[in-house]
């Protein structure tokens, strides 16, 4: 009867829930009052990986993280059971939670009492929901029915909140096409979207706002703050998902080629070309072109994407007719485009047409909270690029790197991580856990001659004033300091400051301490 009670009791708070994430968190809460666990995860199926949906007692990293299945073969054993698995207390089958429960002071603890239930929907693995405790007995009386019937009933909300959401991104879309594409791009990118704070959060919305939509968007945001994984994102949740989007950097873009790089030309249109190409238009015809850093789009060229934007037509070079294109546009830029109107480096109307739904992606000082996260995805993208053994972030070392302003944003912190695991790597036999903490990324900063970034300022704020106030004016005085220190020569000081020369302009702008406008003085 107690066990049926739970159950109703659970099935009661799901029905209450305001949103899927508060759902999985009751599913686990109500869980607790019947199973005595140190911690629990609900975990999604996406692929051969399964990854986190809610969890409680685990360590923030270890939400940031995809568990390959092939991997760990606990969860392998889970996946595979027909109903709830209890492992024996003596294994000695490594744990995919090992170091990483809240609690365990050493971040070295193994996990002695596990068991896992597979999700299943008419017989198809949809997710796993796992249970730890450090107390060998803590899971000898559970009753294995229960466990069946608790199974069933998370496995029909996993199910059923995957359906929705699908539905939601895809609209008249196949529910499939954009999870299917977007695996690819991790699989070739080894990137994706991590971060669970307020900007993340509404960034998503947006994203998915936008997504169904087809008009043109425009992605700003600093150097390495993953604009082009914004860009592919919405191009998952779009109705042209099963069509390609083909990226084209324009900072690369030589000026003489520019034209034929993004319209093609016909055969002997100048020197060189010997035989008709079509150009980026033309390929992504159907489907979605990212225009990436498109502030340095020669003003040249800047007219004749205007006018396939207004009249969707495209003339290749040498070419008398013109061809009609279906495409949708998705750009970038680090630059402040307002301002390079202004200065009349881009014309005003194509910012306005590319502009017509604009994206921020927030620079990683103003998402702390998200440090975590990306700090144990990180560290698991290191771990399978390097072919080491598990890699753990302790509590000092995530204090550190939520401390750090990250100039170069989520690119640098990932960078700083992948060298310190590195390092890290070595000091260990090979297949052992390795945990990294605030002397390895001490370490790290005399390694590289201070390459780390200067912490902000301590909580409290300089002679009284807020935090956030405290390190922009800590952002002042550097930026002012530099400058002095290099006579007003803005790429040295940007230099000196380990900033991206681009993101010190727009910085400077946003503190008041360059105009609007005011050019870069340069070397020589």
């Amino acid at each position: 009867m107690e066990r049926l009670e739970a159950l109703v009791r659970i099935s009661v708070d799901i029905a209450a829930a305001r949103n899927s994430q508060d759902r999985y968190l009751r599913i686990l809460e109500a869980v607790r009052r019947v199973i005595p666990y140190d911690a629990a995860a609900l975990l999604r199926l996406d692929g051969d990986c399964l990854i986190p949906l809610a969890g409680i007692g685990l360590s923030a990293t270890a939400m940031g993280r995809r568990y390959a299945i092939r991997e760990h073969p606990r969860l392998e054993i889970i996946s595979k059971a027909e109903g709830p698995f209890r492992f024996p207390i003596d294994t000695r089958m490594p744990d995919p939670f090992d170091g990483l429960i809240e609690g365990d002071p050493t971040a070295t603890q193994r996990v002695h009492a596990c068991l896992g239930v597979p999700l299943r929907v008419h017989g198809n693995l949809v997710g796993a929901l796992t249970a730890d405790a450090f107390d060998p007995r803590s899971f000898d009386c559970i009753d294995p029915h229960f466990l069946t019937a608790l199974g069933a009933l998370a496995a029909g909300e996993v199910h059923t909140t995957e359906l929705i959401e699908a539905l939601e991104r895809t609209a008249e879309r196949h529910g499939r096409v954009a999870r299917d594409l977007m695996r690819d791009s991790l699989g070739h990118n080894a990137r994706t979207l991590v971060g669970a704070g307020r900007a993340m959060t509404h960034l998503r919305q947006e994203l998915a706002l936008v997504g169904r939509s087809d008009l043109a968007v425009l992605i700003t945001g600093e150097t390495g703050t993953g604009k082009e994984l914004v860009a592919r994102a919405v191009q998952a949740a779009s109705g042209r998902a099963d069509q390609p989007m083909i990226h084209l950097n324009c900072a690369a873009l030589p000026e003489a080629l520019a034209e034929s790089e993004l319209f093609g030309h016909v055969r002997g249109a100048f020197t060189g070309a010997n035989a008709d190409r079509p150009g980026k238009f033309e390929i992504a015809d159907g489907g979605t072109l990212f225009l990436d850093e498109v502030g340095e789009l020669p003003l040249s060229i800047q007219p004749k994407l205007l006018r396939v934007l207004q009249e969707g037509e495209i003339q290749r070079v040498g070419a008398d007719r013109t061809t009609r294109v279906d495409v949708r546009v998705l750009a970038a830029t680090n630059r402040d485009l307002p301002a390079e109107v202004a200065a009349g480096r881009f014309r005003a109307d194509l910012y306005h047409r590319l502009a017509v739904f604009p994206l921020f992606v927030p620079p990683l000082r103003e998402r702390p909270e998200d440090v975590p996260l990306l700090a144990g995805y990180f560290c698991d993208m290191a771990r399978r690029r390097l072919g080491i053994g598990p890699v753990r972030v302790d509590a000092g070392a995530v204090e550190v790197l939520a401390s750090l302003p990250w100039p170069g944003n989520v690119r640098e912190l990932d960078n700083v991580i992948s060298r310190v695991v590195l390092r890290a790597s070595a000091e260990v036999p090979r297949g052992d856990a390795i945990v990294l903490t605030r002397e390895h990324f001490r370490t790290e900063h005399l390694a590289t001659g201070g390459a780390l970034p200067v912490p902000r300022a301590p909580r409290g704020g300089v002679a009284g004033l807020p935090i956030r106030q405290a390190v922009e004016e800590l952002q002042r005085d550097l930026i002012r300091s530099a400058l002095d220190q290099h006579g007003g020569n803005w790429a040295a000081a940007a230099r000196t400051l380990g900033l991206d020369r681009g993101n010190l302009h727009h910085l400077a702008q946003r503190l008041g301490v360059k105009r609007a406008g005011q050019a870069f003085r340069l070397p020589g």
